[in-house]
């Protein structure tokens, strides 16, 4: 569950009328009326925070911070807001998560790039302006926000705004609350133009919560004011695909070469007629298992037409395995049953097809030592899956890293300057300089997938199993895994010892 707080009469310049219609929407519910019916699944009582007071409204959500024993979710209760966009919002891992929108960068000059600028004294020329009434100041690195400014706060180069929702873990709600009721007695230092949530985001950032950033890209949010707004927002809204964004959320976003341009460009069209017609991912599981066991059977006769087959099969038995978690992303049914069937069925197709090879190869005649590069196939596999579990559990138990803090009174981020640019020098340095180099030559593309199919994801594995079995023979495709598998183990085995002593 999450614990959802509306902030009804928002301190800030667009405070939020309750009686706004949103008049062609079906049935002509009020704003207020239409988000309250899009949280009742996450929150069916949520707090609401009425107050013109900042003061109060900040001590009002101190006291639900410290009372929370869920995530919070903060949202005005004036929000036009997608669904989807919500459950974008809310499903995040990270500690705190804002919404945002990208301002244009200030022009590449030397004085621009050391201004540091005042919220009420922004210019409109180095790209800072009022988007959709939130004035709200901040820069981002590295996909979090970094600094936020206010009326009294200055912000060096300031790049972008948030919006309005914002997501808290609970394990950062004790920090949203102190900092809450610390702003609380500094209010004479804030301005009329200083929205609540920009404020919030300002106590966790300067308190070294690391607040993470998502831009709406395809789904549609706006804060509205008069009616004139609500029914613009209305008519801006009808202009996105909400579904189709769906779909492509389904879609994982950090997928291999072969997935991501020869799978997930249609997979997720597969997916979606199959939540329509109401199969589970656990069935869509058990029909890329069968195909998977049926390409086994294919590959074991040994004949050339039976393995060319069991290529296409073997493909189509992957595609599948794909659709299992785009359905369940799409439909959002997930369940701990189908997570432990897809991560075991995974191992089990593999590892089935390479026994159904080496049965093939012997019965064409060819001898029985292909079982040597076929268990050298599975024991590789099985120890790359067990140096990826235990490296997995082990960084899980990692403490995360301190961020730098900064009193709230302090007027202007530069202390917090220096402390980034000192933590940037130490990580420009030996091991961490080497790994930072690398981190930053995957913005080349031809080096970012370079560095997604060396690693032999499951994706790469099914595709030389298909091509090379129907090409070629069971031989050439236990070499392909086992010396691409090598390389792919010692890259990684290479990378995360190099990690562990940084």
């Amino acid at each position: 569950m999450t614990r959802v707080v509306l902030l009804g009469s928002s301190p800030g310049p667009d405070t939020a009328p309750t009686g706004l219609r949103l008049a062609a929407l079906p049935g002509g519910p009020t704003v207020a009326e239409r988000l309250r019916s899009q949280i009742l699944s996450l929150d069916p009582r949520p707090a609401t925070i009425e107050s013109d007071d900042v003061a109060a409204a900040l001590r009002a959500l101190a006291d639900v911070a410290e009372s929370a024993t869920e995530n919070l979710l903060i949202l005005p209760a004036n929000s036009v807001i997608h669904d989807e966009l919500i459950y974008q919002i809310t499903k995040t891992k990270r500690g705190a998560l804002a919404l945002i929108a990208k301002e244009p960068r200030p022009e590449a000059t030397d004085e621009a790039q050391e201004d540091i600028v005042p919220v009420d004294e922004a210019d409109p020329e180095i790209g800072l302006r009022r988007f959709e009434g939130l004035p709200v100041r901040a820069r981002a690195g590295k996909s979090r926000i970094v600094s936020v400014g206010t009326a009294h706060h200055a912000v060096t180069r300031p790049n972008m705004v948030a919006l309005g929702p914002l997501h808290v873990s609970t394990r950062n709600a004790a920090v949203l609350a102190e900092a809450c009721r610390e702003m609380a007695g500094m209010t004479h230092l804030f301005g009329e133009d200083d929205d609540l949530v920009q404020l919030l985001v300002f106590g966790l950032v300067r308190k070294g919560v690391s607040v993470g950033v998502r831009g709406r890209r395809d789904l549609y949010f706006r804060r509205v004011s008069t009616q004139q707004e609500a029914d613009e927002a209305v008519a801006e809204m009808s202009g996105y695909d909400e579904d189709r964004a769906r779909l492509n959320n389904a879609v994982k976003g950090a997928d291999g070469f072969f997935t991501t341009y020869f799978v997930s460009t249609y997979s997720r069209f597969i997916a979606r007629w199959a939540a329509r017609r109401g199969l589970t991912p656990n069935q869509v599981t058990l029909i890329s298992i069968t195909l998977g066991v049926l390409a086994a059977a294919c590959f074991a006769t040994g004949d050339r037409p039976w393995m060319v087959l069991g290529g296409a099969l073997i493909y189509f038995a992957f595609v599948f395995d794909c659709v299992d978690g785009q359905v369940a992303r799409y439909a959002r049914k997930f369940g701990v049953l189908g997570a432990w069937l897809d991560a075991t069925f995974d191992r089990f197709k593999e590892y089935v097809v390479f026994a159904g090879l080496a049965i093939g190869w012997v019965v064409s005649g060819n001898g029985d030592d292909i079982w040597i590069l076929a268990l050298a196939a599975i024991g590789l596999q099985s120890v790359r899956h067990l140096l990826d579990f235990s490296y997995g559990v082990a960084n899980r138990r990692k403490p995360p890293a301190q961020l730098p803090t900064l009193p709230l009174t302090a007027p202007d981020d530069r202390p917090l300057r220096k402390a980034l640019e000192r933590r940037r020098v130490e990580r420009s340095q030996g091991i961490r300089g080497v790994l930072k180099m690398w981190s930053k030559a995957g913005r080349y593309r031809a080096v970012h997938w370079a560095r997604k199919m060396i690693v032999f994801p499951i994706g790469e594995r099914f595709a030389a199993i298909a091509i090379t079995a129907a090409l070629f023979d069971a031989r050439i495709t236990f070499l392909t895994l086992v010396i691409w598998g090598t390389v792919a183990a010692l890259y990684t085995l290479t990378g995360r010892l190099m990690r562990s002593l940084a």
